[in-house]
Order: structure tokens, then sequence, then C-alpha cells
């Protein structure tokens, strides 16, 4: 069975994300960031782990707060079953959420373009609780790396079968290297500080509102899939109303 990791993105509008197989000089996911007025901030990440998970999102939360831009802080989860987005954080969750073929989905809500004002991680202990997956290794750097989508982050490189870069950010059939997957790199602290070099005359870190609509689990809610290739899909979903859900598939194996 192939592999995928998933990444989405609830837009006003329909997009197409852009991927390359290759390492990427700029990984910034379409500009895609947190308003804030000033730097660094402070993001919060809503635990609903199960017990076992609890360790890997303090790993991903340090690891991250080594930015110089950004910090973050492991708050109560506000989240139901779905993994619903709460406004101004980030939901973190974990789930047996079935036999898909993805192993960890994030998805950020959209505001005034680029601003991101929700996100979402999910994790999927259907294949986490095989014994191929069920390692300190691949739970550390699928945790690391879907938080890093809710900053703004895309992969830096996307083909499992080269040697590691170094970064959570890359995929890879071996997080463990050498060199290790399991953690940030420099560049990308470096191009956090890229994606957070200006600030905003608004805030969306915090803010308190109604809360975003789940991305789905399965293929049948992503919607029409509007590019393909080797690599990745990417599939589009109307929910009406000026929102949509742009899902982004990258095959892990």
């Amino acid at each position: 069975m192939r592999m995928k990791l998933l990444a989405a993105v609830t837009a006003a509008v329909a997009a197409t994300l852009t991927f390359s197989t290759s390492a990427q000089a700029n990984h910034s996911w379409g500009g895609y960031h947190w308003a804030r007025t000033s730097n660094p901030f402070t993001l919060k990440l809503g635990n609903n782990l199960s017990s076992t998970w609890t360790s890997y999102l303090s790993t991903a939360s340090s690891d991250w707060s080594s930015s110089s831009v950004l910090d973050t802080t492991i708050v109560t989860g506000q989240s139901n079953s779905s993994c619903r987005a709460t406004t101004g954080r980030v939901e973190v969750c974990n789930r047996t959420y079935g036999s898909n073929g993805w192993l960890g989905l994030a998805s950020i809500t959209l505001s005034s373009g680029t601003h991101i004002n929700s996100g979402t991680v999910q994790l999927n202990d259907t294949y986490f609780n095989t014994s191929t997956y069920n390692t300190p290794s691949w739970r550390t750097m699928v945790t690391c790396q879907e938080v890093g989508h809710t900053f703004g982050l895309d992969h830096q490189d996307t083909t499992q079968t080269n040697t590691n870069l170094g970064t959570c950010m890359d995929y890879t059939n071996n997080p463990d290297g050498p060199p290790s997957n399991l953690h940030p790199n420099t560049h990308d602290y470096n191009e956090l500080a890229s994606i957070y070099a200006h600030t905003d005359s608004t805030s969306t870190v915090g803010l308190s509102a109604a809360a975003a609509p789940a991305v789905g689990n399965d293929k049948a809610s992503w919607g029409k899939r509007v590019a393909h290739s080797s690599g990745g899909d990417t599939y589009v979903r109307d929910f009406g109303n000026g929102k949509s859900v742009v899902t982004f598939v990258i095959w892990a194996s």
C-alpha cells in the first residue's frame, strides 16, 4: 500500500499548490502565515492526544520554539473527535482514522488571503499501531512535520529514496538516516524568519471565533482532483459561501 502524508488548506478561493521532488531553496507554503503585530509571537498547540503521543508533541513544541520569530505553548485541547479547528490556535489530535493510506494530516484555515487563523494536525493510529510505524522515530518525525506545516512551512524535499536532508520537513523511508530527519534544521528556522520578517497591522493569533470545518479522513471527502503528478495530488472541495478546502497529498512511498 502506498502511504501518504497530507497537508490541507481552507481558503476563500480554490488554489493550486505547487511542489517539487528536489530540495527547495524556498519552502514557504504558498506564503501562508499567522498575522501578528510583533515578533516573536506565541502560538498555542491544543493537546487532544492520548498519553502515547504527548511526549512527541512536547518535543515538537520545544524544537519549533527554537525559532527566533515564534514560540509555541501546549494547552488543553478544545477539539472534538473529528479534530475540528479552533480559531486562533492549532489543535493536535490522534485517532484510528482508518486504513485510508495517510499517516498524518495538517490543515490551515485562511483569512485575508494568506493569513492563517486556525490549524489542525491529525495523526493516524491505524498505521502508527503497526510494527512499521510504531517507533519513536516515525512518531517524532511526523509530529514535527505536521506541526511545522501549520506555521506555513512546506516540505524541503518530497523524494523518499534520496539521502536525508536532516530535517523533519523532508520525506524519507528512514527517519533515522543518517542524517536523522527527526527535528527541524537551520534552513527551516531561516525560512520561518523569512516568512515572518514583516509584521501585520492585525493579529490572527489567539482570536476567538466560530470553529472552522474539519478536513475529512478519506479521498471521497477531499472533493475534485485539480492537479496530478507522480509525486502528489491536489484536491478542492467547495463548502459554499466563499469557503473551499484545498488538500495537498504527497505520497510517502
